[in-house]
């Protein structure tokens, strides 16, 4: 290379790169040249591996989608331990709390030709990234269901949602700081208040 340092895997150092960009300055602030900096390599390097720098959003939001559907399977299998409460306190504040999930949504939100991208590569609605976390919550929530932990009556393609929306926002200010576990147990508590079945035991 030219400049910079050897790279073993460059995708993930750029992706890597991106992600602290994202979380440090926001959206605004990203651009190719900002990302080969910050991963301390020369520019052609991201150009060698993406077609142009859409098509890098693109691979690296893709790439954080598997990492919530790797966790999907994660939080599918804890159905039946713990409470009901503190999986999907765990889950909400893993997805949004120590992740770039929050930062990733608004990128989504603004880049348009990023989301035209990401629906012609995966036609699904919504916004990429929550819709597969919505779907993570309502799989989970059909576990419980299923074990008798959630009423048989709980509308989940409202719930989930409604979750991942609360969630969101208690974490989408990236300037403030992360909310407090108990601001996020609360609101689970309160999302789940009619669907939880009492006791919500271990």
């Amino acid at each position: 290379m030219p400049t910079g340092v050897a790279i073993r895997d460059a995708r993930e150092q750029l992706f890597d790169a991106a992600e602290r960009i994202l979380l440090r300055d926001g959206p605004s602030a990203l651009t190719s040249r900002a990302v080969t900096t910050e991963a301390g390599c020369a520019k052609g390097v991201l150009h060698r591996h993406f077609t142009d720098f859409d098509a890098f959003l693109a691979e690296l939001i893709l790439d954080r989608i598997a990492v919530v559907e790797r966790q999907s399977a994660a939080l599918c299998e804890a159905a039946g331990t713990s409470t009901v409460t503190a999986n999907l306190t765990t889950a909400v504040t893993t997805l949004f709390g120590g992740s770039i999930a929050a930062s990733i949504v608004a990128l989504i939100t603004f880049r348009d030709d990023l989301r035209t991208r990401l629906r012609e590569t995966r036609p699904t609605p919504g916004i990429p990234l929550l819709t597969e976390a919505t779907t993570m919550l309502a799989s989970y929530l059909t576990a419980e269901r299923d074990l008798g932990r959630i009423t048989p009556g709980a509308d989940i393609t409202t719930l989930a949602p409604t979750l991942i929306g609360a969630a969101h926002l208690l974490f989408a200010d990236r300037s403030g700081a992360p909310p407090e576990a108990a601001a996020v147990q609360r609101t689970v508590t309160t999302v789940l208040a009619d669907a939880v079945r009492i006791p919500d035991r271990p």
